[in-house]
């Protein structure tokens, strides 16, 4: 079965559309749904630009399509058949790209498209159970085949950004220290021009005070 539906911008990530109701007899779906928030940004960061993929995660497995700069991924049990889910996703594609097609590359706040809610549950439950005749005849349906997707594992495909951000937050730590090093640099060649120079100041300053003093005096 469908169990959650998402829709971002692949670009930055953006979360645009989801199922409200999705989730709610998923134990730990809220785990689930950050694995779906790190997916989308490593795609948003070019990790990953296969256009279709199917990813295993626990006992079920994301399959997104990537068409227009938009991501469309859906969780399902492992069982689900594998070519009802990217006809599910599809179907969403072509929905969402007719509704707000000229909206997506401007939209700046996250859900903007929410109300498309309203079309994911619309679809989900026609694609929910495998056995009803629509959907037999879907998976005997030559024309939409899903044997060259591949299929990888979430941990796999999460590792590669997390060493990314890793090797990010490293450089940007390197960064952070040389500007310090380098401050702390300056202030010390302040201080020793300080202690070279200041003796001669002081010296100067009560010469000048004296001669100041003698021709007030005189």
């Amino acid at each position: 079965m469908v169990k959650l539906t998402l829709i971002a911008r692949v670009t930055d990530g953006l979360p645009l559309a989801e199922g409200l109701d999705d989730g709610r007899d998923v134990p730990d779906a809220d785990f689930y749904k950050q694995q779906v928030k790190a997916l989308f940004k490593n795609l948003s960061m070019r990790h990953n630009e296969a256009s279709r993929m199917s990813i295993e995660t626990g006992p079920y497995i994301f399959h997104y399509i990537i068409e227009g700069h938009v991501c469309y991924l859906t969780m399902c049990d492992r069982s689900y058949p594998k070519k009802l889910a990217f006809q599910y996703l599809e179907d969403l594609k072509n929905e969402f790209e007719r509704v707000n097609g000229s909206q997506i590359e401007t939209a700046a706040r996250p859900y903007a498209f929410i109300k498309f809610d309203t079309f994911i549950q619309k679809t989900k439950k026609l694609y929910q159970d495998t056995r009803t005749q629509r959907n037999i005849s879907k998976l005997n349906d030559e024309l939409y085949e899903v044997h060259q997707i591949m299929t990888r594992n979430v941990q796999e495909v999460l590792g590669v950004g997390e060493k990314l951000d890793q090797v990010s937050q490293m450089s940007s730590r390197l960064t952070s220290e040389s500007r310090i090093y380098a401050d702390k640099a300056k202030d010390l060649n302040r201080q020793a021009l300080i202690r070279k120079w200041a003796p001669v100041a002081i010296v100067l300053g009560v010469v000048t005070l004296f001669f100041w003093v003698k021709t007030k005096i005189w």
